[in-house]
């Protein structure tokens, strides 16, 4: 896909299953086993059986490969398997990938999975703890031994230049906060099921990495989703409606790094994220008015902020006030500041139950959703649409 012409993807594919685990913050079992459980329940959410699955996509950093998950999980032989590079940055291309080798013939039906012990085991929010030489890790030596080693200190400094530029204060970002957390509360599969907060709850959380509390930080999990992506036309023959991938971009901004890209002319922006924005708007031939529930992003509450204004929801430094609102139905499954944080994932199968108008948050016809992948990475996303 060029970034300056319109693709012909949109409307080749659909995700015809979804699939989870519960989602928790100590599963006692290894993450291949969560895995195939959320694959096996995608494909029985679809109508299918292992034996119909030829493809399988997944994420770099995953510790249950491809090959040994479709033996775990009973499937045979795969024509293809694909892995997206850069964390929660490829919850979107996943599909993206899936999408592209159906509607080629590459494969029928793509599974693509993510799920780990987040929680439990390894917990990315740690930060760098250990890291072998690499290009990539190189711009880390810039900001490592000033202090900045966790995903928080390095999205504190965005947060920071953004706050002062538009003249705002931390309360901010607390309307992100509040709104996901209500709808968590009516999910009985969030976390924090029950569980909403208010303005003042976010002002009384403790400091993570100013400005940044404790309630503008997403949580860590353990748990598995998976996705079944298949032909249009195929889709429509199983269990339930199709959720279509209308379009499907990825995206990668000048002067990019991984989290770091401190040295960008404006840090009060996410252009990684205005280049999905661009490629999705043209593709869909849609406009953000015609959007009915937006699944974005929320590893940490000021890029939700960012990612309405580089998709033009709203005007730079506009995005609080549009969140307290309520102007767009967004992350209805409590995202995962509230459900749960499995890079993405499960915000994609929460658009496909608007679609399917299933949602325990349910937007009333619910046509289009756009779902957005990992920010201040290379990243991705999708807009699905309701078949027909």
């Amino acid at each position: 896909m060029s970034v300056r012409t319109r693709d012909e993807l949109g409307g080749r594919a659909a995700i015809a299953g979804i699939g989870a685990t519960e989602f928790s913050k100590d599963s006692g079992r290894s993450e291949l086993k969560l895995a195939v459980e959320a694959v096996h329940a995608a494909l029985d959410d679809a109508g299918l059986t292992p034996a119909d699955v030829d493809g399988m996509v997944t994420f770099t950093m995953d510790t249950s490969p491809e090959i040994t998950v479709a033996q775990a999980a009973g499937i045979g032989e795969l024509s293809f398997f694909s892995r997206i590079h850069y964390g929660g940055g490829a919850a979107c291309a996943t599909v993206q990938q899936a999408a592209l080798a159906v509607a080629t013939g590459v494969a029928e039906v793509v599974v693509c999975y993510r799920a780990f012990n987040e929680r439990s085991g390894r917990r990315f929010g740690s930060g760098v703890q250990q890291r072998e030489p690499s290009a990539e890790g190189a711009a880390l030596g810039w900001s490592l031994p000033w202090g900045l080693l966790t995903p928080a200190s390095w999205v504190a400094m965005a947060a920071q230049r953004y706050l002062h530029a538009y003249h705002l204060t931390p309360e901010a970002f607390g309307h992100v906060a509040v709104t996901d957390r209500r709808h968590a509360a009516n999910n009985p599969a969030a976390y924090f099921h029950g569980k909403p907060i208010t303005l003042a709850d976010h002002a009384a959380s403790r400091w993570i990495v100013e400005p940044l509390r404790l309630l503008d930080c997403c949580q860590e999990t353990d748990g598995g989703q998976a996705l079944v992506v298949t032909t249009t036309e195929r889709a429509r023959a199983l269990r339930h409606a199709p959720a279509v991938i209308t379009a499907a971009a990825q995206g990668a901004g000048r002067r990019q790094e991984g989290m770091t890209s401190f040295y960008r002319d404006d840090l009060t922006g996410l252009p990684e994220m205005d280049v999905v924005a661009r490629q999705l708007w043209r593709t869909s031939g849609l406009r953000p008015s015609d959007i009915d529930v937006g699944i974005l992003y929320d590893h940490f509450t000021p890029f939700v902020l960012m990612q309405l204004e580089e998709f033009g929801f709203c005007k730079p430094g506009e995005a609080a006030d549009f969140v307290a609102a309520d102007a767009l139905s967004l992350n209805t499954h409590g995202g995962q500041l509230g459900e749960a944080y499995l890079h993405g994932m499960n915000g994609i199968a929460e658009a496909v139950r608007q679609l399917r108008g299933t949602s325990v948050n349910q937007v009333a016809g619910a046509s289009h959703a756009l779902v957005t992948a990992g920010t201040g990475v290379p990243t991705s996303g999708l807009i699905l649409g309701a078949d027909g």
